[in-house]
């Protein structure tokens, strides 16, 4: 794999992002609900700040920071365990910490907690189950923004 190289994302991306979202293996069975009808669309590459993580010129995660919130990230099945997950946080604390965003929060698929919590983040809560697309309880965290 070549070097991981993250920029923001077009709209010409829109059915890409959609796409790789949608083959993410842990949003399979049972959490299959929360992606039902969900994508990623022009407009809201447009209104959200969008970023890719590209390597050898294909697209292997990407995730967007609404205000103080992570709105979204997703690595390739094919990608994860080769560092994208790590340089899109890295990336996502740079691009807050150049807005002036001290504190980003997270709501995590339960999954994805030991990652978030690898990366940093700090468990704050739980957020309840919103039937019926959302049945299950779902990890509240906290990265603290380093300020230099």
């Amino acid at each position: 794999m070549g070097q991981i190289k993250i920029h923001r994302a077009t709209t010409t991306h829109a059915g890409a992002l959609t796409a790789l979202m949608h083959a993410s293996s842990a949003y399979q069975g049972d959490y299959a609900s929360i992606l039902e009808g969900y994508e990623v669309t022009p407009g809201y590459i447009e209104a959200n700040p969008t970023f890719v993580a590209m390597t050898d010129g294909e697209i292997r995660g990407f995730y967007a920071l609404v205000n103080d919130e992570l709105d979204i990230l997703f690595v390739a099945d094919s990608a994860q365990g080769l560092g994208i997950g790590r340089s899109l946080v890295g990336h996502m604390l740079d691009e807050a910490r150049a807005r002036g965003i001290r504190s980003i929060r997270v709501v995590s698929h339960p999954p994805a907690l030991p990652f978030y919590v690898r990366m940093g983040a700090r468990r704050t809560g739980t957020i309840p189950a919103k039937p019926p697309k959302v049945r299950w309880e779902r990890p509240e965290l906290r990265f603290d923004v380093p300020t230099c």
